[in-house]
């Protein structure tokens, strides 16, 4: 499974993103490839799932692959929106 992590610039934030998403799909026990991006970038990816903070809700209204994280550095909560996720 692909995964990409996004925010505005692609560097900060979904970097951190990168780090908790990768820990929280271990723990679930789930192979993936993470990378992270900005948001200009991915609309030319392809990926299973995109990841990003709740902020960017507006950016991706018309995707259907997209976890909001409130606390990107909440590998519990990750792990949680993840699930749901699996499970839809």
């Amino acid at each position: 499974m692909k995964i990409i992590t996004v925010c505005g610039l692609g560097v900060g934030s979904s970097l951190i993103l990168k780090m908790t998403v990768d820990s929280a799909m271990k723990e679930l026990g789930r192979e993936c490839d993470i990378e992270h991006w900005d948001m200009g970038t991915v609309k030319g990816k392809s990926f299973d799932m995109l990841v990003t903070a709740e902020g960017f809700k507006d950016n991706f209204s018309d995707m259907d692959n997209v976890v909001y994280i409130n606390n990107i550095v909440d590998v519990q909560e990750v792990k949680e929106k993840l699930n749901e996720y699996f499970n839809k």
